[in-house]
């Protein structure tokens, strides 16, 4: 594998289909697999990523927002396409692209509803997602009724989907939150499916939930974070290959006296001879103001060097007194020894926050 001469995002197809196989192991034969490719397939390629799988024969993919849905259409994407946060402004191009709205409230509903029926729409298949503890979006069991009598009175759309989000399946410390979300959700699906005469699909599991839970499986799974090689705990991090390595190069390398300082506002003062190295990325590609003055290092020759000094817009720099490197050698900032999970821990953050904030400017290079 060539080394790096500038920064790269280097995603690995050949992990992303260990991961995709390896989350399919877990599940029943007729179980299908959504995958979540919003914001940009977590900060890699979400088009490349997205007609990968789709050889890989993925049953559905989900976008947040209708423009990614759009983007995805326009890369070639023909696999169904849920939008998990539409806003009603982009009503009209979503069904343009057969895209597939998840609607969360009265307002939305009746707010697609309208656009569909202006667009002579017949059964446009939509989602109904219910609130079974996140908190976030959703309608609340009680609001099945109304739901009910929104949609029976419209034949422009049909039920293709009633979901749920689980708020804390990794965490096994405490289970009976989850247990009974699947319980609501099992619930509200009979009350549901009984009300409106037909059976939707069912799903609800994410990552954690595959793993951890397989009554939460129902008739489809969602998979986000595992696909890009991140099981949410130490023993299934072990069987999932992380996609993505963060690579950059050594710029310049200074020997710092005692005393004398690295960055704005001096913010590391060297306590002896020191020797650092100045690395072209910084918070304008992702690596954040969290990090710096000791929070977060990088690999150079094998060795991790401590970020030192406030990061910069395009640089960090980093101390590489005891290691043996130079100008034009290669840095590795996350990828599959030191992973985005550690990577992101030294800052009191996730593995999610890394590889989604890695700023579109850092070239992409893909590994067939």
């Amino acid at each position: 594998m060539p080394r790096a001469k500038e920064t790269i995002l280097e995603i690995d197809l050949k992990a992303l289909k260990h991961n995709f196989e390896y989350i399919k192991s877990k599940l029943k034969s007729d179980t299908k697999i959504l995958a979540v490719v919003k914001a940009f397939a977590y900060g890699s390629d979400a088009n490349t990523i997205a007609v990968f799988l789709q050889d890989l024969e993925v049953d559905y993919f989900a976008v947040a927002y209708v423009s990614e849905g759009v983007a995805l259409r326009n890369a070639g994407v023909i696999v169904p396409i849920l939008v998990l946060h539409p806003q009603a402004v982009n009503f009209k191009m979503l069904i343009e692209n057969c895209l597939e709205p998840s609607l969360y409230s009265a307002k939305i509903l009746n707010e697609f509803i309208a656009i569909a029926s202006e667009e002579k729409q017949k059964n446009y298949p939509v989602h109904i997602k219910f609130n079974t503890g996140l908190n976030r979006l959703g309608f609340r069991e009680s609001d099945i009724d109304a739901i009910v009598s929104i949609t029976s009175r419209s034949s422009s759309i049909r039920v293709k989907s009633i979901f749920s989000h689980l708020a804390e399946s990794e965490n096994l410390d405490d289970t009976a939150f989850t247990k009974n979300q699947i319980d609501s959700f099992k619930n509200i699906s009979k009350r549901f499916t009984k009300a409106i005469g037909y059976q939707p699909m069912l799903h609800l599991a994410n990552t954690s939930g595959i793993l951890n839970y397989t009554d939460a499986h129902l008739d489809m799974v969602r998979t986000g974070i595992g696909l890009y090689g991140f099981g949410n705990s130490e023993k299934e991090n072990k069987n999932l290959l992380p996609m993505a390595t963060l690579k950059s190069v050594v710029s310049q390398i200074h020997t710092i006296e005692k005393g004398e300082s690295v960055g704005y506002n001096r913010a590391y003062k060297s306590d002896n001879l020191k020797k650092t190295a100045t690395i072209p990325i910084g918070h304008a590609d992702g690596i954040g103001r969290q990090y710096g003055n000791q929070k977060g290092f990088v690999t150079i020759n094998n060795k991790p060097a401590p970020i030192i000094g406030n990061v910069c817009m395009d640089m960090i720099m980093v101390n590489v007194t005891d290691i043996d490197c130079k100008e034009g050698d290669e840095v590795v900032i996350f990828g599959k020894e030191t992973d985005a999970s550690a990577f992101a821990k030294s800052a009191n953050t996730i593995s999610y926050e890394i590889i989604t904030a890695i700023s579109q400017r850092v070239k992409r290079v893909i590994l067939e």
